[in-house]
């Protein structure tokens, strides 16, 4: 194939809700451009894109899929992303490295939640969007609710490009507003016939025209000018002011097609290759040091990996965007995260699982290469002498988590292994090897994503496993000041241990001031800070321990011992054996033996004294709590919530947003295993939420007391 320069490269990202008929559309494409021969079909599992055995088995996309088409002397890249929000990590990597998102809505279902939750991500990305109307020819199709959908959202950004003449099961003909012409297509679809506007579709047509060189002259003043005083603009002024709308955000194109049946395909790419901004055009990149990187040919070489995967007979590929530079076969990079050299042993352009070599390409295009040593998604390759690290790419954080492990024991290695090379393919999987669980939980988007997890393991790497239910992280604090002392007295023959300790634990929090003076049950503690250290906790919360030791009734090195002692109590609270945290603690007297006294005395006397002390601190339990973010129909906000109510959710706040509304809540992490699958049963698969993670907060005494049974039972039970 020819080599392409920036001007002659546009970058798409092909987004939608799922079934909106993505992979169709770019199977399409890619046959109006030459690339392959003939269409394939979602139903019969023969289309470029979801090639994978996963996606044929699922029957909707898993993964996204990297493709090029070539059209009027360009090359389009495209990127076919998933549609359900489980797999947004797809979108989210797509936009990182694309120009323009060709946003596809379903013509007979409009805007629907997942449409909601791709322009989300589209805005994050500050992507340029062109909507493409698909499935007209469907016989429940209706434009003119999806375009007030559109326009509900981004109000007069909307600007119609085309509009259908027959929707529906009779659909074959479109108006071009912009070209002013009728295209009007046979059965078989692919190239039209170019007719004159009917006399009785004029007056609508000349109303949008207008509409559309007035979109276009707002984003130019000189067009504005040009505006007023011819009081209209051509084709090509036109382009350009669409072009810097698109670039600015400020206009939206509609276009109309069928993908499966190739209706308004080639225009929509011609006006992809005319319109759409190529990544010259757009914002310089930045690198991590903020500096701008001007997207040139003869710049430094760098690449940008934006996707990674494991493929059959081919190894491990990993996908880029040349970000500066020119590329060729054979030339040695060095990877800015780690200093390998990696070399850029084959080149190839991807149309999935179809990859045609090539020689170089040069800043602005997208490929991949293979068999590179350490690099994997998110690293930046460079020039020797260059150092630019691009920033990562921020996945979507994680909804859904479970607990894992291989029906067979002695498999966990392996377990470990695959779960690695799938993180690698999919980074919106996080795995934790949780040491306070005891558990290796998986961290996903939604069940379904995880279980599609399963599936791959099992069937793919041969691995049986089984899902269980994650352990909370709870975690143990006090409530009140507290005073305890023990004495470690052992003989044995031989040198014997002796520590004692005397100590004051209180809670902590920020600002808490000088320790002292104390009444605990009645006795008057005063003590005198002579040194303080202070440790952040790695699970979170803080331990301040306070040395109030006067003459010397304890000797200073042995405060290492009584440290150590008391952080081992807390990385398995007395309560339930959770972390504790949040805790000031004063050792202020002691005894010591002249022969007996050593570290490891110390150490229990300090362990043994914390863990009274902190039993007589009125300990509570705190639990991780999340703020989760509903966006559901207003028809199942009563259901949604109550059902967040039932799982003592603290509702924060109720608004209206894009259509939806929104429900603010705080809930324990407790409450929202399968959160996910029961708000999908709940509204019918048309509400999405995100939840992140906000504080700790004391349990109810309820289930306190129910965690403190639990707790003695297992320990009895180990016993």
């Amino acid at each position: 194939m020819k080599g392409y320069q920036p001007n002659e490269l546009k970058n798409i990202a092909l987004v939608g809700s799922a079934g909106s008929g993505k992979t169709t559309l770019a199977e399409a494409m890619l046959y109006e451009g030459g690339v392959i021969k003939r269409k394939g079909d979602v139903d019969s599992k023969n289309t470029v894109s979801d090639y994978h055995e996963i996606e044929h088995q699922q029957e909707r996309s898993i993964y996204s899929t990297v493709l090029y088409t070539e059209y009027q002397n360009k090359k389009i890249n495209i990127i076919d992303t998933p549609g359900l929000d489980d797999f947004a990590g797809g979108v989210v990597s797509a936009l990182s490295v694309s120009d323009c998102a060709l946003f596809l809505i379903n013509g007979h279902q409009g805007v629907e939640v997942g449409t909601e939750i791709v322009s989300r991500y589209t805005a994050k990305f500050n992507t340029p969007v062109v909507f493409a109307i698909n499935q007209l020819d469907h016989e429940k199709a209706n434009y003119e609710k999806a375009i007030d959908d559109l326009k509900a959202k981004h109000g007069n950004k909307v600007v119609i490009v085309q509009y259908p003449v027959n929707a529906g099961m009779e659909f074959n003909a479109v108006i071009d507003v912009l070209k002013m012409k009728m295209y009007k297509w046979g059965p078989d679809g692919g190239e039209p016939t170019i007719k004159e506007i009917p006399a009785s579709e004029k007056e609508k047509a000349d109303e949008l025209h207008n509409t559309l060189v007035e979109s276009a002259a707002e984003n130019d003043e000189a067009l504005m000018e040009l505006y007023f005083e011819e009081g209209s603009l051509n084709e090509d002024q036109m382009r350009a002011g669409i072009k810097q709308g698109l670039i600015n955000k400020d206009v939206y194109p509609v276009f109309c097609v069928s993908g499966k049946k190739d209706m308004g395909v080639r225009r929509l790419m011609e006006f992809l290759n005319n319109v759409a901004p190529q990544t010259s055009e757009m914002p310089k990149p930045v690198n991590v040091e903020g500096n701008e990187v001007t997207v040139d040919p003869e710049g430094p070489a760098s690449i940008f990996i934006f996707k990674t995967s494991i493929e059959e007979h081919l190894g491990a590929v990993a996908y880029f965007k040349v970000m500066s530079g020119k590329i060729e076969e054979g030339m040695d990079l060095i990877n800015a995260r780690n200093s390998n050299k990696e070399r850029l042993s084959q080149l190839y352009c991807v149309a999935g699982n179809n990859r045609t070599k090539i020689d170089s390409m040069v800043a602005g295009d997208i490929g991949a290469t293979v068999k590179l040593k350490d690099t994997k998604t998110n690293d930046t390759l460079n020039t020797k002498g260059t150092d630019w690290k691009f920033p990562e790419i921020q996945f979507p954080a994680p909804k859904y988590r479970t607990a894992v492990q291989p029906k067979s024991k002695g498999e966990e290695e392996k377990l470990g292994e695959i779960l690695n090379r799938r993180t690698g393919e999919d980074p919106t999987y996080i795995v934790e090897h949780s040491k306070e669980l005891k558990q290796l939980i998986v961290h996903g988007q939604g069940e379904f994503h995880l279980n599609t997890l399963k599936k791959q393991i099992e069937n793919h790497d041969k691995l049986e496993i089984e899902f269980l239910t994650p352990k909370i992280p709870y975690r143990e604090t006090i409530t009140k000041p507290a005073q305890s002392d023990y004495r470690h007295k052992k003989q044995s023959g031989g040198s014997g241990q002796f520590g004692e300790v005397y100590m004051i634990i209180e809670p902590w929090y920020e600002g808490i001031g000088d320790p002292g003076p104390y009444k605990i049950d009645g006795k008057e503690y005063s003590v005198t800070k002579r040194g303080v250290e202070e440790y952040e906790l790695k699970w979170g919360g803080k331990l301040v321990f306070v040395n109030s030791i006067v003459g010397g009734s304890i000797d200073a090195k042995y405060l290492p011992a009584i440290m150590k002692g008391v952080m081992e109590k807390m990385e398995e609270g007395p309560l339930t054996g959770s972390y504790a945290r949040d805790i000031r603690l004063v050792v202020y007297d002691g005894k010591m033996h002249p022969v007996d006294s050593n570290e490891i005395s110390f150490k229990i006397a300090g362990m043994q004294a914390f863990r009274t002390a902190f039993k007589q601190a009125a300990p509570k339990i705190l639990e991780p709590i999340y703020k989760v973010e509903v966006m559901v129909p207003s028809e199942y906000m009563g259901d949604v919530m109550s059902d967040l109510q039932g799982r003592r959710a603290m509702i924060e706040g109720m608004s209206s947003e894009s259509g939806y509304e929104k429900i603010t809540a705080k809930v324990p992490l407790a409450e929202m295993n399968k959160y996910s699958t029961s708000l999908s049963s709940l509204t019918s698969g048309q509400a999405m939420y995100t939840m992140t993670y906000d504080q700790y907060m004391p349990v109810p005494g309820d289930i306190q007391e129910k965690l403190l049974k639990e707790y003695e039972a297992a320990q009895a039970e180990d016993e």
